[in-house]
């Protein structure tokens, strides 16, 4: 029907109808310059060697592409198929194997650890599968004196980290640790019978045509290995070496390409992995003991912009960093891998987003409480010079973020330079607190910059992100 009429207009009709079929590509066409312009200026200021990128839609890829070079010692070129190592973003499989298991009956959420893993230390004992989860635990990262060139079994790690003292009660705090999810590693393989690596490639990367996810191996030969750099002195220089075992870890020790996870992107909108309410137990920001929440579930940070959910994970490992943004609601994900030790996937990610939907762009809104603006722009002079008076902080905030937490801010802030602009993005009101956003330029850069306070105007929380 479709086909008569058109056959049956004007030559002059033909020519619009044509401008109507061919529009969505030119307008395509015009983001995916945007992206390329942009892609390629943040990777000359960060000095990033590539990158592979995959925008998604509905589950459809709408851009793959690859920039600069997966390795410059040979001049190899970035395509979508270059392998790159995913570092924390391993974190999410990590976690749907463990609610595969929830599942299966084989694990619950809420039962003490030491009923998987068998005699745990004392601190261990209210340790929770849902603590390692979601980084509630009290167990803290890799120790300095970890020898990372040392080839462990699973027993050893298991007893490495018991050897640590948990840096808080389970359930009191969030704290990101490594060590939490190595653990669930150990634990699924425990309950399994399965080396937890084994478990994806039969129950995830398989079923879903992944065909190059895998553990990292840098002894098999795998085709389009990206080789991974890290800056020193202002050079860029291979990877350091890692043993082959920490090469295999649960806390994120996996190779995909950007079409890998699109696959992965795709199948999470249905029930080809988990049920729809394991994956939106995995999308629920965790409850603390004090009845307030974090923004974080199993494997996935949890953020908003505009109003818009963001379900998203960075990860950075052995000279790679990644990142997967998915805006839930517009059925929008962003992906980026590059081989750069601290690469800023994350703004590059959002900022790609921005280019499909400009709603997913930090913009000014009015500021009608000037003076919130004012204090929280000298609480930010006061971070960079490390002055800040702690008695503008909660208890809570206070324990948490001094000294350790207040002297890297100090340092990340006066590395920006001049703070030259403080504008507000976001206000909202999030269990019981004043949440503000602001979008910070600095003489050498710009952050997102969060805070919450309390009807006291204390600090209850603050963070500093990538800027959008």
């Amino acid at each position: 029907m479709v086909r008569t009429v058109f056959l049956r207009r004007s030559t002059a009709s033909v020519a619009v109808m044509l401008l109507l079929f061919l529009g969505p590509c030119f307008a395509q066409d015009g983001v995916a310059n945007k992206v390329d312009t942009f892609v390629e200026s943040e990777m000359q200021k960060q000095r990033i060697p590539g990158v592979s990128l995959a925008v998604v839609q509905d589950g459809k890829i709408v851009l793959a592409k690859g920039y600069g070079y997966a390795n410059l010692e040979h001049q190899v070129r970035v395509k979508p198929e270059t392998i790159f190592q995913s570092g924390s973003m391993g974190k999410q499989f990590t976690a749907t194997a463990v609610m595969m298991l929830v599942e299966e009956g084989k694990i619950n959420l809420d039962e003490r650890v030491s009923k998987y893993l068998g005699e745990v230390p004392e601190a261990w004992q209210s340790i929770t599968v849902r603590h390692l989860l979601t980084h509630t635990s009290g167990l803290t990262d890799y120790p300095d004196d970890f020898d990372f060139r040392r080839d462990y079994t699973e027993d050893e790690l298991l007893k490495r980290a018991q050897a640590i003292t948990p840096a808080f009660k389970p359930g009191e705090k969030w704290q990101y640790s490594n060590l939490g999810y190595v653990t669930l590693g150990i634990l699924i393989h425990k309950v399994s019978g399965k080396f937890y690596g084994d478990l994806l490639q039969e129950r995830i990367f398989k079923p879903l045509g992944m065909t190059t996810a895998r553990i990292i191996s840098e002894a098999d030969i795998i085709p389009n290995r990206a080789a991974g750099y890290h800056l020193v002195k202002n050079e860029l220089k291979n990877q350091n070496w890692v043993s082959p075992t920490l090469n295999t870890t649960a806390d994120g020790a996996l190779y995909f390409t950007v079409l890998d996870l699109a696959k992965w992107d795709a199948a999470l909108y249905g029930e080809k992995v988990l049920k729809k309410a394991s994956l939106g137990q995995m999308w629920t920001p965790v409850k603390l003991n004090n009845n307030r929440s974090f923004d974080y579930g199993f494997g996935w940070g949890l953020s908003q912009i505009n109003g818009h959910r963001i379900i998203e994970h960075g990860g950075a490992w052995q000279g790679f960093t990644s990142y997967i943004a998915r805006y839930a609601d517009d059925k929008l994900t962003v992906i980026v891998l590059d081989n750069l030790a601290g690469g800023n996937c994350g703004k590059i990610a959002r900022h790609v987003a921005s280019f499909y939907n400009p709603e997913l762009a930090h913009r000014p809104i009015p500021d009608k409480e000037p003076q919130v603006t004012a204090s929280v722009n000298d609480l930010l002079q006061k971070l960079a010079q490390g002055t800040a008076n702690q008695d503008s902080f909660t208890t809570d905030a206070r324990a948490e973020f001094f000294p350790a937490r207040a002297e890297r801010t100090s340092r990340l802030l006066k590395s920006l330079g001049q703070l030259e602009k403080v504008e507000l993005v976001e206000h909202s009101e999030r269990d019981g607190l004043q949440v503000y956003g602001y979008q910070l330029s600095y003489q050498k850069g710009s952050r997102f910059f969060e805070v919450s306070l309390t009807k006291e105007n204390k600090v209850a929380e603050l963070s500093f992100s990538d800027d959008f």
